[in-house]
């Protein structure tokens, strides 16, 4: 990808990681990048596509994994899946595949599309992915994450609300930083509403949603909203 090309989704990520590695030991810099509580949080993600209904042996694509997780969570599980994690930092997809099962497939993927072939996969989750994308941008990505999707596959993915309490102090301070010039990535809140237009828009089933302080059966509450859509 040419310099001028870059989108802003991948300059951003590629400076916040270079920084955080110069400041944070590897480890920690790793958990940072995906917002900390690595353990925690890779857990409580594996909850949650659990509840949406991931099993043995699916084809689920993890994307935007970052330094994983959700990969080392799902390793230490023992359920057997075809695991393909994309994102669009190779320092993050390096730590991935060091702290997860070596039958994990592992991709540097920098557009708004799906490296899998039509009707292939069972199950796409996108943590704290499409929070850092413009609207057009998420339903450019939900467009080409259906075609991905077997007829009955689930898209799973977390974003901001406004009517979450907790989102509008994420907000506030994403106001303040961009003042300042320090903000490190884009913070894109997306109403409940636009998800089910686009849903609908898109071909997909209504979806189900799981509010930010909601925990899934025997897990924890993740922290933002998530969506659960399915295709028919």
């Amino acid at each position: 990808m040419e310099a001028g090309l870059v989108s802003h989704y991948v300059r951003d990520y590629e400076r916040h990681v270079s920084t955080l590695l110069k400041m944070y030991p590897p480890d920690e810099a790793m958990a940072l990048a995906v917002g900390g509580r690595y353990e925690a949080v890779g857990q409580i993600e594996l909850d949650i596509l659990r509840h949406a209904g991931l099993r043995e042996g699916m084809a689920l694509a993890d994307i935007g994994c970052g330094s994983g997780r959700l990969a080392s969570a799902l390793s230490k599980s023992g359920m057997e899946v075809d695991y393909l994690g994309t994102d669009i930092v190779q320092e993050l997809l390096d730590y991935a595949a060091q702290n997860s099962s070596s039958a994990y497939k592992f991709k540097l993927h920098q557009e708004l599309t799906i490296p899998a072939p039509d009707e292939t996969l069972d199950m796409i989750c996108a943590f704290s992915v499409l929070i850092h994308l413009n609207h057009h941008e998420t339903f450019l990505y939900m467009k080409d994450m259906c075609r991905a999707l077997k007829p009955g596959g689930k898209l799973v993915f977390s974003f901001f609300e406004f009517a979450e309490e907790s989102h509008w102090e994420i907000f506030e301070q994403t106001a303040i930083t961009y003042r300042y010039k320090t903000l490190p990535a884009l913070n894109a809140f997306i109403e409940r509403p636009v998800i089910e237009l686009w849903s609908q828009k898109l071909g997909f089933d209504p979806p189900v949603f799981i509010a930010a302080t909601e925990a899934v059966k025997g897990s924890q509450p993740l922290g933002q909203a998530v969506a659960i859509v399915a295709k028919p």
